[in-house]
């Protein structure tokens, strides 16, 4: 996932990313005067590429530094709508591209550490910024004058002579003043305002409840013996964090993010896995201080309300419209048209699993518990291998140095130089210098990979500085995954699932690196939602590359390569068990859409009982497999981002699978393929129009064939 760096927006509010528009770059228009010189904010970091001093940055130094860079934000951006010259687009335009670094430095490091190393402070300082950063944006993007300003140019913007990315950058910000409500009256600008403030703080309350309702939510178990199936190195950890926890003597197994939890695929006791299903799926609608449900019926009302307040039917019709796809309609199809055949396979597998638990005498039907754990026993039956028998060979640094690295070289020319001089956050986050294939350094990358109480669950990338020719910055990108940390000296053996989401998350980095455009609006992955997974899917496919796999599939013990007949099994079995994953993720998806294509009169306060009655209307209502998440604690849906956008996966895998024909079609992984798809579309950024982008790369229109054929739903 892309997380986008929040500087004054909420995501949600679909208005422009203004942590682009600044993109910490060089010395400030104005002067942070109310800053004092030791807040490590006050100046631009003397590290390299400016990478984040974190051994200063204090938890006390956010407040004051926001304060100081929202009152020059609002400075410099009266010095522009106030402007006695008539508006030209350096005076204007270009004036508001360089407007806000001192914001810019603050909110991108602030967003960055609240997600990834969060605590009580950072989260206090998140509720009480939330809705001010809400109200700062609607003071930027309301603002009469300026607009004004912006709307005199692009009506005489194709007599200005502007180069393609100027003219786009014009034509985009007046986009996003309208999109913001800069065409309403007065009246109804107040209430704007109002609904923003409240949806923001209301984002925040949901993200902060599903990470200490996750925790809070950890099976706690007696024995060791109920947890039958880990291993024994899982199990002392489990031990150690019931100990943590005040469970002395028992043992905790903690939750991700997901509705499906891992060790459901190993524990052999069906009573421990029912327990820990239960848990997963209740979380946010238990009572308590973070139950989620009513946070969602008010989330969804103001959404509504704003949308409607703007001229849209429902929120997605608004969110969709700054999207590739369009419009709700486009959505609806997608998903519909995929929602039978996912189910219909995901029906054969059950049946298949089914068969294993009758010959096993289990007497019971398969159910969501045990969905995980007899699908290890389908594969291993039918392509005779389980999936255990990978894991000693996807140690965590050969995967990411001798693999995701180095499928970067073959294809890029990219080398990469571990540091330890520079500062970090937290000891297990890892720094390389990127340097480019002719020799010069191209960016930073962080690498923080393991699972913390602290830290926000899923795997995203996110910028700290991000590239742009007028501001002359380069890169400095990190990925976060929440891989679970072995006990000291134990490997960190990967799953499958987080090999692909380790290759998935540096093409979402990648696309960070290899931004080479003028304005920071435009920078990496500041493009649609429905278009930014797109790169990131693409670098799956080097996973599996044999050059590559040969490369770091090697025993951690041993050193020996994965044998050849185990790598054929693995990719033999790729579209098994496609229905499940497809039917869980479209199950979410549709949850997402009809959340966000109600009126405000429409949404429900039963929420529960709306996602039951969406899911059955879709014909997706299949219990044995349940949404990847469930309303409440469906973070990507209700906490900004991905709001009435998670479709967008499912959206930007069909060009994905389109794009890895043409991999396929011209030789693979060679340099002369990666040097075209990275000059026609990874270092464009959103110059221009997405799927002119991929047009350009590809040569013509996206097809769909590719994708059905992939997930193994083309022949229903």
């Amino acid at each position: 996932m892309n997380r986008p760096n929040m500087l004054i927006v909420a995501a949600s509010l679909a208005l422009v990313n203004v942590a682009a528009i600044a993109a910490s770059a060089t010395a400030p228009v104005a002067p942070a005067t109310a800053l004092v010189a030791t807040n490590p904010f006050a100046k631009l970091s003397t590290l390299p590429f400016h990478y984040p001093a974190f051994d200063k940055i204090k938890d006390e130094h956010f407040l004051p530094a926001y304060a100081a860079g929202m009152s020059d934000h609002l400075r410099e951006v009266d010095t522009i709508a106030n402007n006695r010259k008539a508006p030209t687009f350096d005076n204007t335009v270009v004036a508001l591209e360089r407007s806000g670094q001192l914001l810019t430095r603050v909110a991108t490091t602030f967003s960055a550490l609240q997600g990834a190393n969060t605590n009580d402070t950072l989260d206090a300082i998140d509720r009480e910024m939330s809705p001010k950063l809400a109200a700062h944006n609607d003071a930027v993007f309301l603002n009469a004058k300026l607009y004004q300003r912006v709307k005199t140019l692009y009506d005489k913007r194709a007599k200005l002579g502007l180069d393609a990315e100027s003219k786009h950058l014009l034509e985009r910000y007046h986009k996003d003043f309208v999109r913001a409500g800069a065409r309403l009256s007065a009246e109804d600008k107040e209430k704007l305002k109002a609904f923003n403030s409240e949806i923001a703080t209301m984002q925040t309350t949901f993200t902060q409840n599903v990470l200490k309702e996750t925790n809070a939510s950890a099976l706690i178990v007696d024995t060791r013996a109920e947890l039958a199936g880990m291993s024994d190195a899982a199990i002392d950890a489990a031990a150690a964090d019931a100990k943590t926890r005040g469970h002395d003597g028992k043992f905790a197994v903690a939750l991700i993010n997901t509705s499906g939890q891992p060790p459901l695929a190993v524990l052999t006791n069906r009573a421990v896995r029912e327990r820990l299903m239960s848990a997963s799926l209740q979380r946010g609608s238990r009572g308590g201080e973070f139950d989620n449900r009513a946070v969602v019926v008010k989330l969804a009302k103001l959404r509504a309300d704003r949308a409607a307040l703007l001229g849209y039917p429902n929120f997605a019709a608004y969110s969709l419209e700054d999207q590739t796809a369009k419009d709700t309609g486009a959505v609806n199809k997608l998903l519909s048209e995929l929602a039978k055949p996912a189910v219909t396979n995901a029906r054969k597998e059950a049946e298949d699993i089914q068969k294993v638990i009758d010959l096993e005498k289990g007497g019971f039907k398969v159910g969501a518990a045990d969905w995980a754990f007899y699908t290890d026993k389908v594969r291993a039956q039918r392509f005779n291998f389980d999936a255990n028998q990978l894991k000693p060979y996807f140690e965590l640094d050969n995967v990411l140095v001798n693999g995701v690295f180095f499928a970067a070289e073959k294809l890029y020319g990219l080398t990469f130089k571990e540091r330890k001089d520079l500062p970090v956050y937290h000891a297990d986050v890892r720094v390389y210098d990127v340097f480019d294939a002719n020799g010069k350094q191209l960016a930073i990358f962080l690498a923080d990979m393991y699972a913390r109480s602290n830290k926000q669950g899923g795997a995203w990338m996110n910028e700290y500085v991000s590239q742009s020719g007028l501001m002359g910055t380069r890169s400095v990108v990190a990925n976060h995954l929440n891989i679970p940390k072995p006990p000291a000296g134990e490997p960190t053996l990967l799953t499958v699932d987080e090999v692909k989401t380790t290759f998935h998350e540096f093409g979402h980095a990648l696309h960070g690196m290899f931004s080479n455009v003028k304005y920071p609006r435009f920078s990496g992955t500041n493009v649609p939602r429905d278009f930014v997974e797109y790169p990131s899917q693409v670098n799956e496919m080097w996973m599996i590359a044999p050059e590559v796999l040969a490369n770091y599939a090697k025993h951690y013990k041993t050193g020996e390569a994965m044998p050849k007949e185990l790598l054929d099994k693995v990719i033999a079995s790729k579209k098994f068990n496609q229905g499940f994953l497809t039917t869980e993720y479209l199950a979410a998806s549709l949850v997402d859409q009809r959340w966000h294509q109600l009126s405000a009169a429409q949404v429900p306060s039963d929420v529960l009982g709306f996602e039951a009655a969406a899911l059955k209307e879709a014909g997706v209502d299949f219990a044995p497999v349940p949404p990847r998440y469930r309303t409440t604690y469906f973070s990507h849906s209700f906490s900004g981002g991905y709001s009435a956008g998670y479709y967008a996966y499912l959206w930007s895998e069909k060009l994905d699978a389109d794009t890895v024909e043409w991999f396929k079609e011209n030789g693979g992984l060679q340099r002369k393929n990666g040097d075209h798809f990275r000059k026609t579309l990874l270092s464009r950024g959103g110059t221009a129009d997405a799927l002119d982008l991929f047009r350009n790369f590809r040569g013509r229109e996206p097809k769909i064939e590719p994708l059905l054929n992939r997930r193994g739903l083309n022949a229903n």
